[in-house]
C-alpha cells in the first residue's frame, strides 16, 4: 500500500517523516480533511489574521498532491 505523508504549517513547519499507508490518493485526502479539522478545533482561537495555516500532502516520493490552507486576515 502506498504511503502519504501530511506536512502542516503553522508558525513553523512540523514534516511528516512517518506517514500513513492509505488504498489510494482519494483515503489521503479524506484523511487530510478529517485530519485538518481535527488540528484546526485544536488550535482554539490561536489562527489570527496574517498567520496561515496550510497542510501539504505528499506521496511517497514527496510529489505534492494536496494543499489545504487557511488564510486569515483583516479586512481593510
Amino acid at each position: 500500500m502506498p504511503r502519504y505523508f501530511f506536512h502542516i504549517t503553522h508558525e513553523r513547519t512540523e514534516l511528516d517523516d512517518v506517514g500513513e499507508e492509505l488504498p489510494d490518493k482519494h483515503a489521503a485526502w479524506k484523511e487530510a480533511t478529517v485530519t485538518a479539522g481535527q488540528i484546526l478545533q485544536g488550535i482554539d482561537g490561536k489562527l489570527t489574521p496574517g498567520h496561515d495555516w496550510r497542510m501539504e500532502v505528499t506521496d511517497e516520493f514527496q510529489n505534492r498532491l494536496y494543499v489545504l490552507h487557511i488564510h486569515a486576515e483583516r479586512p481593510k
